[in-house]
């Protein structure tokens, strides 16, 4: 990481905490309580990869956590085979095991660093990525993730994400930070809402739609699609 994120968590600080935190993430509500609009972002992605790909049969969920993507996405579109990426192996064994009992498609697990996944070129239909790219770092993180997740589609693909993002306007990024802070304090009071404000801080480097929407163009998406958006949250995608 570079020196402009030098106090931000580490890779292997990330994955510690989430190791400690599989249970609670299994569940939609437990898992994204400081997330807004948690269910109805997970709807519309997989709503957008289903309509957009409706005989798809692989699937890439990266950042996969406990499978909640992946086993919404089968709901929709059944039997797929399935690769589960994360950088915590009991997320991992968590979704395998979950996301087994709900296809008869292959499923790979693979541990890594988003930055460091290796993929295949044209191999999947759909590609999901759940509360995970806030974790990159400077723009090299980003522009390399996206290319790498470009060429891992199929022509006709689509990428779809349900993200914390931030806002180019200074003024208007404390805006919505304040009232994101709001909506924390009314969820678990005081105390809730700084914790939540001092791991995003420390953990997250999360980017505006609008900067993400031009890398999809930049690294070859020929359509982007914004989904929904509240505060600091928002779903989009681009199709390959």
């Amino acid at each position: 990481m570079t020196t402009g994120y030098a106090n931000k968590s580490t890779v292997e600080e990330i994955r510690e905490r989430f190791d400690k935190d599989v249970e609670r993430f299994a569940n939609l509500e437990t898992g994204q309580q400081s997330t807004l609009d948690a269910p109805l972002t997970l709807e519309l992605i997989t709503s957008a990869a289903q309509s957009v790909n409706p005989a798809a049969t692989t699937l890439l969920d990266l950042g996969c956590g406990a499978g909640n993507y992946t086993l919404k996405m089968l709901s929709k579109v059944p039997n797929l085979s399935c690769t589960l990426v994360d950088l915590s192996l009991p997320m991992l064994q968590k979704a395998q095991e979950r996301v087994t009992a709900e296809t008869t498609g292959n499923i790979q697990i693979v541990q890594s660093d988003m930055r460091e996944l290796a993929l295949e070129p044209e191999q999947y239909d759909i590609v999901l990525a759940g509360a995970v790219l806030h974790h990159l770092r400077d723009d090299a993180d980003w522009e390399l993730v996206f290319s790498k997740l470009y060429q891992a589609l199929k022509p006709g693909g689509s990428f779809w994400v349900s993200d914390l993002v931030s806002h180019e306007v200074l003024e208007v990024n404390g805006m919505f930070r304040g009232k994101y802070g709001d909506y924390l304090a009314s969820v678990g009071g005081t105390a809730y809402r700084e914790q939540v404000l001092a791991y995003i801080e420390k953990e997250d480097s999360p980017r505006p739609v609008s900067y993400q929407l031009e890398l999809m163009k930049k690294v070859g998406f020929s359509q982007v699609e914004v989904l929904h958006k509240n505060l600091c949250f928002a779903a989009f995608g681009g199709v390959k």
